[in-house]
């Protein structure tokens, strides 16, 4: 089956650079060709012959100018003008002028050099003939790279994959078990479509893929695809929308034609929401859109499941599309791409592990279990830096320190060895380093320090402490959200306390522990103030963390004190615990001025506590940028 869209990866040239083409062109043939055709025959001749032709009464005019004589003959022809020109003497001829009184010689208008009619009349055919050539040829390979036409704007875009294409089956997805389980049965039907109409069963007409972005819902798709050997159609929502009204319409049923002259195939439209959006906008919609999406609507309705066409989609906002796109009888099953669990991520490791060269005793389930929220691309991207680490270091294998690095530059980025802090910033770093992880270690809903750094990052981080946990862990409790925030005052706590002032090191502390002890106030219901009661909603369910809510101004007052007495609580105990342990505050600074990086083992052994909660067998769960 064809590619009706290969690129073969020649950068595409944009339509507007053919119609310049053309207008150069057609100014060069106009500007330089046909003024040459025009031009007439002129020769020269002495001046004596000149005076010769005067006397003989051969010229009706001449025109003298710049010390030339241009000469119109009486038998000249308009066809076939030809004039004739001579230089002035040196010496100016006094008699010139007289003699040509005598023989009726008109000298003092000037001479109109035209051109035949025929002429003119080449001119212009030749210059019409090649613009419409031009433009013929050009619209012609215009047209084959918009398939097919120059009126075939309105076909569909899509590419087709043969079965072999793809390349990809569900040995290739790792960490979304769920979701594959949910598309077996797709996948079997397109196989094995009569077990299931015999019992009157009917396959589901679309199934939408939803989830944060990085979650491999795109190659779910190609998946399925390969795990079904039928061809693939992929589109992305974006294609189906032009500048003119009714083109999205029209490529929406050419790619169903193509879709049911191809079953039974996979039909995958990327990003869905460009044209599924709700058509419920009180403020106005879009016309294009609306008309594609009533487009795809109707043609849900109108095709026949049973020849064995399924229509995936892709979102990451789901609360956006609209209603009838999700109702029954059109993509009847929403199946969750979320992010990978710590089992999931482990086998994404492992997938992606398997084309990089590795030691031995290399230890992808720690780098699991430090690489909590971490999408597919996340991990992929994680694996990539170590071999890309490893090739810096002049290394033939990937080690374990290089995993372990890798994972730093994607919590907190490279090292930025530009950056030089003075001897009193470095100090004030390091306390409010070791302010975090000192009150961290004296808590105990708490995680283990894995790391603590002062060495400047390039994501604007002047250091940072990493902390890790025992396991994975789905929900926290009241006195965990308490003890978090208290850790990320920590900090600026020391910083109080050791030089009597405080800096901008807490931006992105401070940051955090509001948006946490907002989120217990207005989400998690912990909160003496209003208890169990929900305030806020997040407004997207996958790309962000923000969130809305409706109440009264009152309410926002009160939001917001019961906000700042949670984190003057958590600050005030911050502080007492730095305060009654400012030896070993001075003495883990100092230590951490001098080394400027500290394991987690290094920090537990000068405090003198035994390593419950060292193993490395954890999930990021703070990282301090100082800002």
């Amino acid at each position: 089956m064809p590619n009706e869209n290969k690129k073969n990866g020649k950068k595409k040239i944009p339509v507007f650079t053919y119609y310049l083409i053309i207008l150069v062109v057609v100014f060069l043939i106009s500007m330089v060709l046909v003024p040459m055709m025009n031009r007439p025959v002129i020769k020269e001749i002495s001046y004596s012959e000149f005076i010769e032709m005067v006397e003989t009464d051969k010229i009706s005019k001449v025109e003298i100018t710049n010390n030339v004589i241009t000469i119109e003959p009486k038998d000249f022809d308009k066809e076939k003008p030809v004039y004739y020109e001579t230089g002035m003497l040196v010496i100016y001829d006094e008699e010139v002028v007289p003699l040509l009184k005598a023989h009726g010689v008109d000298f003092g208008s000037p001479i109109q050099e035209e051109g035949s009619m025929l002429t003119s009349i080449i001119s212009f055919v030749l210059t019409l003939g090649v613009s419409w050539l031009l433009f013929f040829l050009i619209m012609r390979v215009v047209s084959k790279k918009m398939n097919g036409g120059v009126m075939s704007f309105g076909k569909s875009t899509g590419k087709i994959y043969a079965e072999k294409s793809t390349g990809k089956t569900f040995e290739d997805v790792a960490g979304q078990e769920e979701a594959k389980t949910a598309l077996v049965e797709i996948i079997d039907f397109l196989n094995n479509p009569k077990k299931y109409t015999e019992i009157g069963a009917k396959l589901p007409k679309g199934a939408l893929l939803v989830g944060p972005p990085g979650t491999g819902k795109t190659l779910l798709a190609k998946a399925v695809a390969g795990e079904a050997k039928v061809p693939f159609f992929s589109l992305s929502g974006s294609e189906f929308v032009e500048m003119f009204v009714g083109v999205g319409a029209s490529r929406v049923r050419d790619l169903f034609k193509q879709a049911v002259d191809n079953a039974p195939c996979i039909v995958f439209i990327d990003e869905i929401d460009a044209i599924g959006k709700s058509r419920d906008n009180v403020m106005g919609g879009n016309d294009e859109r609306e008309q594609t999406l009533n487009q795809l609507l109707a043609e849900m309705d109108g095709f026949d499941s049973s020849k064995g066409v399924v229509i995936l989609a892709a979102t990451n906002r789901p609360e956006v599309l609209d209603k009838a796109l999700l109702r029954p009888g059109r993509f009847d099953r929403r199946i969750i791409v979320d992010l990978p669990d710590l089992e999931g991520r482990k086998a994404i490791l492992k997938v992606h592990a398997r084309h990089v060269i590795m030691e031995g005793d290399i230890d992808l389930d720690a780098i699991a279990l430090s690489t909590p929220g971490a999408s597919g691309a996340d991990l992929e991207n994680i694996i990539n830096e170590a071999a890309l680490r490893a090739v810096r270091a002049k290394k033939t294998k990937v080690s374990q320190k290089e995993l372990a690095d890798a994972v730093e530059v994607v919590i907190a980025g490279e090292e930025k060895k530009s950056t030089v802090l003075s001897e009193k910033e470095k100090r004030v770093v390091a306390y409010h380093e070791i302010g975090h992880a000192l009150v961290s270690a004296l808590l105990t809903h708490t995680e283990p320090v894995q790391k603590i750094t002062i060495i400047p990052r390039t994501s604007g981080a002047l250091g940072y402490t990493m902390q890790v946990a025992k396991e994975e862990k789905h929900l926290m409790s009241k006195q965990e959200a308490l003890d978090d925030i208290t850790v990320l005052a920590g900090g600026r706590a020391s910083e109080e306390i050791q030089f009597g002032e405080i800096t901008t090191g807490a931006s992105n502390d401070i940051m955090k522990a509001t948006r946490l002890a907002r989120a217990m106030v207005t989400t998690y219901g912990m909160s003496e103030e209003f208890g169990f009661m929900c305030l806020e909603q997040r407004t997207s369910m996958f790309l962000n963390d923000n969130t809305s809510g409706d109440y009264s101004d009152d309410t926002a007052a009160k939001i917001d004190g019961a906000v700042k007495k949670i984190i003057d609580q958590c600050y005030e105990k911050a502080k007492n615990l730095l305060t009654e342990n400012k030896d070993k505050l001075d003495m883990l600074s100092d230590i951490l001025y001098e080394k400027e990086n500290i394991t987690g083992k290094e920090f537990l052994d000068l405090l003198g506590i035994e390593p419950e909660k060292t193993e490395t067998e954890a999930e990021t769960k703070h990282e301090d940028e100082n800002e």
